[in-house]
């Protein structure tokens, strides 16, 4: 048996950087920076220029006035990493700690690399986790800090390296606006990232929402389905079975009539209740094999509720035609759930059944009345009732109108408006087939 999905193969994406485990970019920072720094402290040439981008001479300066890395400059460039770990469950605090970091590194006139990436990754995790107001005023007021310091302790370039524990450049008008282009940079990307993230997030929990929506509209309209066909049948089936037992010494001939039909209405719930179970198990391979239920299995319909011992009277009026499957389905099922009533509810004595179908220019009335005693709404003045519920249910889904309650002159009367061109097909979820569980009438 073949293992391949249906659907085709299966694609698979790579992970984004939030789904990867928390040291990969932290181990990843720790080589660029420490390389990094050691080929700006060499000047990646032999020449021994130290300087960041913006000083004087270009390429990275043209001066020996550099602090050689040593033991503590090399802890500064681990440190910044090693507090990334903390940045997805701290993301301010490891904010400020790389912020502390970078700047004394920055004040004892390291050489100039890779230094400040680990501040530039920990204010996109702070910005992406949300602390927005955090990351844009500390990264503000930390600029202020160390620029407002680097002037007050500053030296020139020729003094660089000349002793003293702090000996940072003196900041220029472009040392300024670079820093401060890198950090709105790096502030502006983070923000777009998180945006994207959120509406990745909010499509991915919409997308779940609506599945799970569909999944139980499905379940509900399905459970209803097996509640039409059974509760019908099985009426069928108790009422007959109730006329073979009484007759079964009196008259033998009319009980065999009656011990034949509940074998149909037995078929008929059987071949029913397959069809709705064939479409619980499919997934969309194969179309189903036998039709849906609709106005034209009526004969059929009536004919069992008349060997049931129903006297039904039908009467179809109009431009009788093909109706849409989601229509055609509702009101063969309303005819049918009301012929159910009607067995069960309608009281002893001949009772007589009459439905009336009429087809107009942009709807369909189903009608069905009895002179029975009706079903007892006493206990609930709505008819909310699985089959009264269920068949409101139907013509409210499609965007028509259903009453039904005891008639004038006694008895009962169900009415449905279906229009002819609106409402979903019946393989299709619709939001008020979902409104009610199935229970006993």
């Amino acid at each position: 048996m073949s293992t391949s999905p249906p659907h085709g193969p299966v694609r698979h994406h790579w992970p984004t950087p939030a789904a990867w485990p928390v040291w990969v970019v932290p181990a990843f920072l720790a080589v660029v920076q420490v390389f990094g720094s050691l080929g700006a402290q060499h000047g990646g040439g032999g020449r021994p220029g130290s300087g960041p981008p913006w000083a004087d001479g270009g390429g990275g300066g043209s001066g020996a006035g550099h602090t050689d890395l040593d033991v503590l400059g090399f802890g500064l460039v681990l440190a910044g990493p090693a507090l990334l770990l903390l940045r997805r469950r701290n993301p301010v605090f490891t904010l400020a700690a790389i912020g502390a970091v970078t700047a004394l590194y920055l004040l004892r006139a390291y050489p100039y690399g890779p230094a400040p990436f680990s501040l530039g990754v920990a204010m996109m995790a702070a910005v992406v986790a949300g602390h927005r107001l955090a990351a844009w005023a500390g990264t503000g007021v930390g600029l202020a800090a160390f620029f407002g310091l680097s002037a007050l302790i500053g030296v020139p370039e020729k003094e660089r390296g000349s002793g003293g524990w702090f000996s940072p450049q003196e900041p220029s008008v472009a040392s300024a606006t670079f820093v401060t282009a890198w950090a709105l940079v790096v502030l502006v990307t983070s923000e777009l990232v998180r945006m994207r993230a959120q509406r990745a997030a909010e499509t991915a929990r919409t997308r779940a929402e609506e599945e799970r929506r569909q999944a139980s509209e499905e379940r509900l309209r399905m459970a209803r389905e097996l509640h039409d066909v059974l509760a019908h049948n099985i009426s069928m089936i108790n009422v007959q079975a109730g006329v073979a037992l009484h007759l079964m010494d009196e008259n033998p001939e009319q009980a065999r009539t009656a011990l034949a039909a509940i074998k149909e209405a037995s078929k008929e719930a059987l071949t029913e209740m397959r069809g709705v179970i064939g479409a619980l198990r499919s997934q969309g391979e194969t179309a189903p094999r036998t039709p849906t239920a609709g106005l034209g299995g009526l004969d059929d319909l009536l004919a069992r509720a008349r060997s049931a011992g129903l006297r039904v009277d039908a009467e179809i009026t109009g431009d009788r035609r093909p109706l849409q499957a989601g229509t055609d389905l509702a009101a063969f099922r309303i005819v049918q759930e009301s012929l159910t009533n009607v067995s069960r509810h309608a009281g002893p004595g001949p009772v007589t059944a009459r439905v009336r179908i009429a087809y107009g220019e942009h709807e369909i009335v189903v009608r069905v009345d009895d002179d029975g005693q009706g079903v007892s709404l006493l206990d609930d003045p709505g008819g909310s009732g699985s089959g009264i519920r269920g068949m409101r249910e139907r013509a409210t889904a499609l965007g028509g109108s259903f009453d039904a309650g005891p008639r004038p002159g006694g008895g009962f009367r169900v009415r449905a408006t279906l229009p002819l061109r609106a409402g979903p097909e019946p393989d299709e979820p619709a939001a008020a087939d979902g409104a009610s569980a199935v229970r006993e009438d």
